[in-house]
């Protein structure tokens, strides 16, 4: 690759990476193509300004092998000192026609599903994610989750 092409390529991503100006932190991790729901997902969150407020989001990646309409997540934060909120979510998925939600051009679709806003930390975090869909009238979760590919955590600052 000559200089040109090296420093077009350099520009390109300089670009990409200013226009994400809110994001403080962004990442996922891939559950293979499904989730298991014995699989919980985790990440060490960064030390963030504790004057200021967060929006927090988790982000999935899923693609046509997707079947149902919702999801249902258990997120978990854990401090450092033991102390360990949790909540139960609920995000739609698909459209009532069955199409996929969210962004792509492809089968694959990135949802980013609201979690918490205006959040600030005091001290560290871990974030937990498991899922914690089940079938209409069945009690056992579905074992695994087909579909899902990916699993992330977004934060971002408020301005």
């Amino acid at each position: 690759m000559g200089i040109k092409n090296s420093c077009i390529l350099f520009a390109v991503v300089l670009l990409f990476l200013a226009c994400d100006k809110k994001r403080v932190f962004d990442e996922y991790k891939t559950v293979g193509s499904g989730w298991n729901k014995d699989s919980i997902v985790s990440f060490d969150l960064p030390a963030l300004d504790t004057t200021k407020q967060y929006n927090l989001f988790v982000n999935l990646r899923a693609n046509d092998n997707y079947k149902f309409n919702n999801i249902f997540l258990i997120v978990a934060m854990e401090q450092k000192n033991g102390f360990t909120k949790v909540d139960t979510l609920e995000y739609q998925m698909a459209n009532p026609d069955g199409t996929l939600l969210g962004n792509g051009f492809t089968d694959l679709k990135e949802s980013k599903l609201f979690y918490k806003e205006k959040v600030r930390f005091k001290g560290q975090f871990k974030v937990y994610i498991k899922q914690a869909l089940r079938e209409n009238g069945k009690v056992p979760g579905v074992s695994v989750l087909d579909g899902i590919t990916d699993v992330g955590f977004r934060i971002e600052k408020i301005e």
